[in-house]
């Protein structure tokens, strides 16, 4: 896994999103997380979003930094201020409510 940088252009009033997920490995719940997450951006934040994926077995003094306590866990960096997500992200509405995309019922 790697970055994925929008395809579309951004205007300069829309906010650039900063998302970092964070996984362990190439497990079947951290491709869950980066498919579902994915599909969530390009729907909502389509052009507006920039995603990067940390590794914490390839980087694990990073989950001390950053307070992560489980996998996968999805942190919003930008637009402030910041929110975590734990889980594969399947639950869109969860995680649209999480990351502040849509008002909860």
């Amino acid at each position: 896994m790697s970055k994925a940088k929008p395809e579309s252009a951004t205007k300069a009033s829309d906010p650039v999103w900063e998302l970092r997920l964070y996984v362990a490995g190439q497990s079947p719940k951290a491709l869950a997380a980066f498919s579902n997450l994915k599909r969530i951006c390009e729907e909502h934040l389509e052009g507006r979003y920039r995603i990067e994926v940390i590794d914490l077995l390839q980087n694990p003094q990073l989950a001390a930094d950053e307070q992560i306590f489980a996998l996968p866990t999805l942190v919003r960096k930008l637009p402030q201020p910041i929110r975590k997500i734990i889980g594969d992200l399947s639950n869109t509405e969860r995680v649209l409510v999480g990351l502040d995309l849509r008002v909860s019922p």
